[in-house]
């Protein structure tokens, strides 16, 4: 009697981008999550070019659906980021051809009354907007959306403020690690809120989550910006509770004096394994009358002083093995950290 089996096919490969800086498994892995990829804001008049793990995007707005779809027109190659925003989508700087919803090309100036083959529709990227940011994954498995949590952003006695991005030119890896980071205040920040005479660490423990872990850490280090003495109180505990969703997302809730609190979002869009763009959205509820661009600007010399280690550190690439690096026991959040992206798989690329 003849017997048969069946083979269980393996998913095919998936198509790097070019001159793609991850190896080739841990590309695969971190493109199966959400990313922030620009600010609902930047996006217009006219299309936005971007990268997002080394895979050039265009963002366009076709009537009122937004786009987000691999920035090369099928045609010739050209990035459609160079083309023009109209009103049924974006036409490509070359040949003219015009792409709308979904990615779809819905004109062909040379050849109006010809039917448009689908290899000229764009390959599209699913796409959510919150905290004010454009969010994508590039290997979406068609499942609900799981972008990063932000306390308090929807409740109505909270300011939402969206921050412009900063480019590091360094691995998201190692600008996480310096977000999670507690014993570098007194070092890095002392033109911002650290305090030179303030470098102990008490004792503290990451608790595992869904997505990551989290860690309450407390502390008589203020957050008031250098120069502001009329604010605090003596002998005041500080609390930092900071939650990480793996990744490459983390935000800190710092709970201030008399209930103020102040959230927020570190969500590091790695451009290329040697590349990442911040994007910073926060939340709170009090000094809701002041300029936003004050706080714009002081968000941004918090993390132009991280910037500046960041991009100096070596390796350039986040060691997950423990022996590759000294530790002392203020990195139980840099050891949680690592050891996530362990168990998410990641490999080769993260060691030196």
């Amino acid at each position: 009697m003849a017997t048969s089996s069946l083979s269980v096919l393996a998913p095919p490969e998936p198509e790097l981008p070019r001159n793609c800086t991850f190896d080739g498994d841990d590309w695969a892995i971190l493109a199966q999550h959400w990313y922030p990829i620009a600010l609902a804001r930047e996006v217009v008049d006219k299309p936005l070019s971007t990268k997002l793990l080394d895979e050039p995007l265009v963002i366009y707005r076709a009537g009122s659906e937004l786009v987000v779809a691999r920035d090369i027109c099928p045609h010739r190659g050209v990035p459609l980021s160079m083309g023009t925003q109209v009103e049924g989508g974006v036409t490509c700087a070359y040949h003219g051809l015009r792409f709308g919803a979904g990615g779809r090309c819905n004109h062909v100036p040379a050849h109006p009354d010809r039917d448009i083959p689908a290899r000229l529709n764009l390959k599209s990227y699913p796409h959510v907007e919150r905290y004010g940011l454009i969010w994508t994954c590039l290997l979406h498995d068609g499942g609900e959306p799981v972008i990063p949590d932000m306390p308090h952003w929807d409740e109505a006695d909270f300011q939402q403020i969206t921050c412009p991005h900063i480019d590091i030119f360094g691995f998201a890896g190692r600008q996480m690690e310096g977000f999670l980071d507690v014993a570098h205040f007194a070092f890095v920040h002392t033109d911002t809120f650290g305090d030179a005479n303030n470098a102990v660490v008490p004792p503290y423990r990451p608790v595992t989550t869904e997505h990551g872990f989290e860690v309450e850490y407390r502390s008589s280090v203020g957050n008031y910006p250098i120069g502001v003495t009329d604010r605090g109180k003596p002998g005041f505990e500080w609390l930092r509770h900071f939650r990480t969703h793996l990744p490459f997302t983390a935000t800190l809730e710092i709970h201030f004096p008399d209930e103020a609190r102040l959230v927020i979002m570190n969500a590091a869009s790695p451009v290329s394994a040697k590349v990442t763009r911040l994007f910073a959205p926060i939340a709170r509820n009090f000094d809701k009358d002041l300029p936003v661009q004050d706080v714009y600007d002081f968000n941004r010399r918090v993390f132009e002083e991280d910037k500046a280690i960041v991009e100096a550190q070596m390796p350039e690439c986040l060691p997950l093995d423990p022996v590759m690096e000294a530790h002392i026991p203020a990195d139980m959040s840099s050891m949680a950290y690592r050891r996530g992206l362990r168990d998410m798989g990641l490999s080769r690329f993260f060691t030196a």
